[in-house]
């Protein structure tokens, strides 16, 4: 051992092993990788490690929620829409049909009217103008077939002569022996109630003053029943004699009450707009004349009066109600 140390503290022997190192190492590599280290060549030379770039990722796009696809409903089906026609307003020529006792009705428009005369009767005077709403009222008297409803619901007493009210050949004829009260108690039960005297006057007249319902032409047999002694007839009995809306029997047949009390002078104090008569007053005003009536008693201006309980074989009635019940 000491000589061998004092080998490696020589330096010539130091280089000696130190130039066998490394020919070893090269040795070693040329064995392993087969090539020249230093120059690459006779191989492919050491690459370094490819470095693989890092992406960094974006930052994923938030996109805006795609919106629900709808879903199929049932989709309703509009009803068709009826064509409404509407309905023209009534006029001069307009019926209605009562819903309870099946009178027939005729329209009176409203406005102006000429009401009373100039003649020699005290109590039609002065002649004014009146102003009226619009009203219904019977084309025809009360017949014994309508009345008898009123009867048999138990509203209406029965007329006086009750053998003429139930003879069947009379059904079409006028309601008689009925008293004021009798008249209006019908009329109620049948949603009307009876027309004023100003609204009896103008649909029995009309707008131009005329002195009879079918105009100014004296009476004659073939417009009204009067001046016989027969006695009454059936309703609508003489169509030329019709009022300007249409009223049959304005004139003769049988007197027809009215809703006002009577009074003489009366027409130099009354509104002059849809007058209701007097406030007081014992008597109930009768229109129209009869049967037996004369020329002067069927003018459309003449006015009768009775105590209201008063029931007679003349005595008849219509009905009337508003335009708007």
């Amino acid at each position: 051992m000491n000589a061998f140390n004092k080998l490696l503290r020589n330096k010539n022997v130091k280089l000696a092993l130190g130039a066998i190192v490394v020919l070893g190492i090269i040795v070693i590599g040329v064995g392993m990788g087969g090539t020249n280290a230093l120059t690459g060549a006779g191989g492919l030379a050491a690459s370094e490690p490819t470095q693989t770039p890092s992406v960094t990722p974006e930052a994923p796009v938030e996109s805006a929620p795609e919106e629900p696809s709808p879903t199929p409903t049932d989709t309703a089906t509009a009803a068709p829409t009826a064509t409404i026609t509407p309905t023209p307003p009534p006029g001069i020529g307009s019926t209605t049909v009562s819903e309870i006792d099946g009178a027939t009705l005729v329209y009176v428009p409203g406005g102006d009217f000429l009401m009373g005369s100039t003649g020699t009767h005290p109590d039609e005077q002065p002649q004014h103008i009146v102003s009226l709403d619009s009203f219904w009222i019977d084309q025809f008297e009360v017949t014994n077939t309508l009345y008898a409803q009123c009867v048999n619901a138990g509203s209406c007493e029965p007329p006086e002569n009750v053998e003429r009210f139930n003879d069947p050949t009379l059904a079409n004829y006028a309601v008689v022996d009925v008293s004021w009260y009798n008249a209006g108690a019908y009329c109620a039960w049948a949603g009307r109630r009876l027309p004023t005297e100003a609204e009896w006057e103008k649909a029995a007249r009309g707008t131009d003053g005329r002195l009879f319902p079918w105009g100014n032409a004296l009476p004659a047999s073939e417009l009204l029943n009067f001046r016989n002694e027969f006695g009454a007839v059936e309703v609508g009995s003489y169509p030329n004699g019709v009022s300007p809306y249409g009223a049959h029997d304005m004139a003769g047949n049988v007197w027809e009450w009215v809703n006002d009390r009577y009074g003489e002078t009366y027409y130099r104090t009354s509104p002059s707009v849809n007058p209701q008569g007097p406030e007081d007053g014992q008597d109930r005003v009768l229109r129209g004349g009869a049967w037996y009536s004369v020329t002067d008693n069927v003018r459309v201006t003449y006015r009768s009066w009775v105590h209201p309980t008063t029931r007679n074989y003349y005595f008849g009635f219509r009905c009337a109600r508003a335009e708007f019940p």
